[in-house]
């Protein structure tokens, strides 16, 4: 019934295709598989790198400013009385208090 239905309304499952190394359509699903694990093998895998260094890393500053006080209060007073807040389930009112 489930396939009757979907073929009256012109439902067709996509088939999975995908090409492989020579450019060559692949369509069943061992060599989509194999395909698959080669190419993310290739990606995450690093052979032959004799020439692996230690790098430093460099933080950036936050590309959002630090909230000014003006924005908190106007914020808090958005919020709903008689509601908790998700983290820690605080009322409302206590934030608005503090």
């Amino acid at each position: 019934m489930y396939r009757g239905i979907n073929e009256f309304k012109g439902y067709h499952p996509k088939n999975n295709i995908v090409k492989d190394e020579q450019h060559d359509l692949v369509t069943d699903s061992h060599s989509i598989s194999v395909r698959w694990r080669n190419r993310f093998s290739q990606l995450f895998n690093v052979h032959g790198v004799s020439d692996v260094r230690q790098t430093e890393m460099h933080t950036e500053e936050p590309i959002v400013p630090e909230p000014s006080a003006l924005e908190v209060e106007m914020a808090t007073e958005k919020l709903k009385r008689y509601k908790s807040l998700d983290t820690g389930q605080i009322p409302v009112e206590i934030v608005r208090q503090g």
